[in-house]
């Protein structure tokens, strides 16, 4: 299976932001322990602050991809 996690705004700041809240573990980290957890299946990941390239990840990925979605603050303030 082809995945793509596609994160929002600021959740490149994870492990970093508030860590008291969200925790010490950046993206990072956890996407490398996804990818050996589940290494038979293809995992991308793509992570933007700019609305336009999240929708054009999807665009790009839904064709071949099911597509796993962390819109950050844009699950609730969009243009």
């Amino acid at each position: 299976m082809k995945l793509c996690i596609l994160n929002g705004p600021n959740l490149n700041l994870l492990g970093q932001r508030e860590p008291e809240i969200y925790g010490s573990q950046g993206f990072d980290s956890f996407l490398e322990t996804l990818r050996k957890e589940f290494s038979e299946h293809t995992i991308d990941y793509i992570q933007s602050n700019v609305e336009g390239e999240i929708i054009n990840a999807i665009h790009r990925y839904a064709p071949t991809h099911k597509l796993i979605v962390n819109g950050g603050g844009y699950s609730h303030t969009s243009v």
